[in-house]
């Protein structure tokens, strides 16, 4: 059973675990507002609001209805663009959107509406600052306008964030958390304990955290996932610390929960989750979905790799502690044995000012897409000499994998043209890539062997810009 709040009231609803949000308003809810546009997260058409309590208020997220299976909504209020409308007016988001003819076939605007929404929402929240371009690009990095109509609709955000006005859903906030605490308990996993046992008990079931790629199995492969065990209301698997040594990560803590702690103390890793797909994407998605995958162009992988990361894996009450890099065993296969899961990542923190990390992901498109090559290399020098050198790759082999060789070219050696150019013809070594749509063997190699050239330049001569993020 799932019980959410939507248009102010309970719904209660008995579906298939991997019914995805979009199925149920489209096909039981007839809301067909929210449009289906590529069914994988990229276009954002699909995208609704969720809000939940956080303090003594709501907070509002946007999130792929395509890629969020049901059971992550119980609990929580789901908005959708139908719901924006009020006593026969527009909502002052859509208005504006009307009034700056940020509209063309129409197609892509309910998704729009719902980001500029829960932007506006957020801002309200956090900020008093006055339009922020950059923000507003980031909320919208996940919508996609075929019509490329895209100044007119920040055009629209401008004039909603520079002028935030109150609605219906702020003057019900009282109403909806109260109707929010009247839902009874999950029958998914509340607690670890719980989620550990019932684990043990299914270990044929699927963990689903995100979902954002798991979902894909689903709403891209047409296949039925009759088991799903859900972590979205296990609140110890969202918390992220830190102590002295290092940061400990819950598995379902999501993308954007992690960005502001990893972005203070790894200012590279932060930059790479700002590209890491988009904003629903990452209002979802989790580290520890994107390493118990297993997948070879995850981007959370070489970087944790070469921060000399670790897992905190659970099976009923037995934990164990792995290093990440005994973790990735082959093509998405894993150390993980029967009814044990990822419980925590667990990245040392930085003490020595002369230890960089460089990170580099190189794609078709700037943002919101895979990696063809992501690169992540952490790097000391003393005097002249490297004393520390963790290098890791995604993209070029079966798993992401350290570039052994490489690191053992570097470590002891002066810090000079001559030492890269004999790390780079190590990666021949370490890697055989394949050829694929993204790129080939030859462009993915090369492509590897400049970066290190890249992170060489970036270090000794800090001064020249390298990068296409870059603005003079």
């Amino acid at each position: 059973m799932i019980q959410f709040l939507m248009n102010g009231r309970i719904q209660t609803e008995n579906l298939p675990d991997d019914t995805t949000v979009l199925q149920y308003l489209r096909r039981d809810a007839g809301r067909c507002g929210t449009k289906e546009g590529c069914a994988s997260g990229d276009c954002g058409a699909c995208t609704v609001v969720l809000a939940e309590k956080e303090g003594d208020g709501l907070k509002y997220t946007t999130v792929n209805a395509c890629l969020t299976f049901m059971p992550a909504i119980h609990g929580k209020q789901l908005i959708t663009v139908e719901d924006l409308k009020h006593q026969g007016e527009l909502h002052h988001v859509q208005r504006a959107m009307v009034d700056n003819h940020a509209s063309q076939c129409g197609f892509c605007t309910p998704g729009f509406v719902m980001s500029l929404f829960a932007l506006e929402k957020q801002k309200q929240t956090f900020e008093r600052e006055p339009f922020n371009r950059e923000k507003a690009l980031q909320a919208f990095s996940g919508n996609l306008c075929r019509c490329t109509g895209y100044r007119p609709i920040m055009a629209a955000a401008q004039a909603v964030c520079e002028a935030p006005q109150a609605d219906q859903f702020d003057a019900n906030t009282q109403h909806s958390l109260e109707k929010l605490r009247a839902i009874s308990a999950t029958q998914q996993p509340a607690t670890i304990d719980q989620l550990a046992q019932r684990y043990l008990a299914e270990p044929d079931s699927r963990l689903v955290a995100g979902g954002t790629d798991l979902a894909l199995d689903v709403t891209q492969r047409y296949q039925h996932i009759p088991k799903l065990i859900s972590l979205s209301h296990v609140a110890e698997l969202k918390d992220i610390t830190l102590t002295g040594q290092a940061i400990h990560i819950g598995a379902a803590a999501t993308l954007s929960a992690c960005l502001p702690v990893l972005h203070r103390e790894f200012p590279a890793f932060g930059e790479l989750l700002e590209r890491f797909a988009s904003q629903q994407i990452r209002n979802q998605g989790t580290f520890g979905g994107n390493i118990a995958n297993g997948s070879p162009i995850g981007d959370g992988g070489p970087v944790l790799l070469a921060l000399g990361a670790s897992l905190l894996l659970r099976c009923g009450t037995a934990q164990r502690e792995l290093p990440l890099d005994e973790f990735f065993l082959g093509y998405r296969k894993t150390a993980l044995q029967p009814g044990e899961f990822i419980e925590q990542i667990r990245i040392p923190r930085v003490t020595s000012e002369a230890r960089q990390l460089r990170v580099y992901k190189v794609s078709k498109r700037l943002e919101d897409d895979i990696s063809a090559v992501c690169a992540a290399l952490q790097i000391e020098v003393r005097d002249g000499v490297v004393v520390h050198a963790r290098i890791a790759f995604g993209g070029m082999a079966e798993v992401a994998k350290r570039a052994a060789h490489c690191e053992a070219q570097l470590l002891g050696q002066p810090w000079q043209t001559a030492t890269l150019e004999r790390a780079c013809l190590a990666l021949e070594r370490d890697f055989t890539p394949i050829t694929d749509f993204r790129a080939s063997r030859e462009y993915r190699m090369q492509v590897a062997k400049n970066l290190l050239r890249r992170c060489h330049i970036e270090l000794t001569s800090p001064e020249t810009l390298m990068r296409v993020t870059h603005y003079v």
